[in-house]
């Protein structure tokens, strides 16, 4: 069996490879509470979406390491998450029934564009700067629910919004993000995961002596996973034209996400193959695709590689042995749904506002001098948490990126593919 890893030829040792799955798993499992925790928002039950997580977890980091031989954890993407609930089911009204069929038919598409090789041609088309730039918007848009979800920012009617008087709830939130912030300082494994449990051992006082509100109950230790979502997708409904735009967004930021974590993993790590590409590019962002599908049908927002992976990298990880080391350590958390459905919102706000900071150093990559390029990127990054959409944020950045290259005679930056996809981003406007 270890033989299929090729450790030798990669100049690692099973129990490199075994540490880094440790550290790789320890960096990423926080999303095993936080996703739950953001689709349960949408309707979602938290300890299905808990089962769908680890499922697609499981199964995805299994196939990058086994099919795609490389040391990278598949998720459920930060983002892809915060999209679903906040912008596809809570702002555009789709049920979440059909928003999961949203999911299933961008991973099939992913699929299709990543075994025809139709990305390379998508890719080139998208200006350097709005990549950039959207990454940092979404960063933006998840700070801004982490922080709304720990009632630090309140709706305010004279100024739109404004922050909270300090209450025992904030005080509980500051004090776990700066915990958290140290503890990723200080490069601590686990910083993020640490954080969470600090914070929600730290809101359980709340109720018990101080503060009036209680915000953490035992609600027990384990239970049978909850399968309750599998094949609740509604396949049908997910292909009307209203929800083509959804489907697009998911294509989308799952694609620049994935090429982004995985040339950045290589280029870091050097994993790359004798043309400078990622190791086996196209088998990952195939495994990519397949998360995504995967995680329509279990009941999860789409699946993607994880920049987290880069902590097993940094240990050593070399193969795919790690991403399948930290796969099987997801799986008795499909039994630990009651003990994590106690951890509040206080206290995966922290992660959330962290993991915007990591997703904002995109934006240095900008040319802020070169105004062509700087406003639509503006544009982009700051529609998306304004406007509290990640699709907004793309059509007005792509339609602003146009009209500005046009106005000022720089029409060959204009390729026919990104002509076209500004075309779906009108389409997308006028049919809203």
């Amino acid at each position: 069996m270890l033989s299929h890893f090729r450790l030798k030829e990669n100049n690692s040792t099973a129990q490199t490879e075994i540490l880094a799955g440790v550290s790789s798993f320890l960096a990423t499992s926080y999303i095993i509470v936080v996703n739950p925790g953001i689709l349960s928002h949408a309707g979602l039950p938290f300890a299905a979406v808990l089962t769908a997580t680890v499922l697609v977890c499981f199964f995805s980091s299994v196939m990058m390491g086994l099919y795609a031989h490389n040391p990278i954890i598949v998720a459920p993407g930060m983002g892809l998450n915060a999209f679903f609930t906040y912008s596809a089911v809570l702002g555009m009204g789709v049920p979440w029934q059909t928003a999961l069929g949203a999911v299933f038919w961008s991973g099939v598409f992913f699929l299709l564009l990543s075994v025809f090789n139709i990305r390379t041609f998508i890719v080139k088309a998208i200006p350097r700067p709005l990549r950039y730039a959207i990454a940092a918007g979404i960063g933006l848009f998840i700070t801004l629910i982490g922080l709304s979800n720990a009632g630090f920012i309140v709706h305010n009617p004279a100024t739109i919004i404004g922050h909270s008087k300090f209450t025992p709830p904030v005080l509980v939130f500051l004090s776990g993000l700066f915990l958290t912030a140290v503890l990723i300082v200080r490069k601590v494994k686990g910083a993020i995961l640490l954080g969470i449990v600090a914070t929600t051992l730290l809101a359980a006082t709340l109720g018990r002596g101080w503060g009036e509100t209680t915000l953490v109950n035992y609600k027990g230790l384990v239970a049978m996973p909850d399968f309750s979502l599998l094949f609740t997708l509604d396949l049908a409904g997910s292909l009307k034209f209203a929800v083509l735009p959804v489907i697009f967004a998911f294509v989308f930021t799952d694609l620049f996400d994935s090429l982004s974590t995985l040339v950045g993993l290589a280029e870091a790590a050097n994993l790359v193959d004798e043309n400078g590409d990622p190791r086996n590019v196209k088998r990952a962002l195939v495994t990519d695709a397949v998360s995504t599908t995967l995680a329509g049908l279990v009941g999860s927002s789409p699946g993607t590689a994880y920049i987290e992976s880069a902590v097993g990298i940094e240990e050593g990880g070399r193969t795919g042995l790690t991403a399948v080391v930290a796969a099987i350590l997801f799986l008795p958390f499909l039994f630990l749904a009651p003990l994590l459905s106690m951890v509040p919102a206080i206290a995966t706000a922290p992660a959330l506002v962290l993991v915007g900071t990591f997703m904002l150093r995109p934006v240095t990559k900008i040319n802020w001098m070169q105004l062509d390029d700087a406003f639509p990127a503006f544009l982009a990054m700051v529609i998306i948490p304004f406007s509290y959409s990640i699709t907004q944020g793309i059509i007005w950045g792509f339609l602003g990126w146009t009209v500005i290259k046009f106005a000022v005679g720089k029409r060959r930056e204009l390729s026919p593919a990104l002509l076209i996809i500004d075309l779906f981003c009108v389409l997308a406007v006028v049919i809203e």
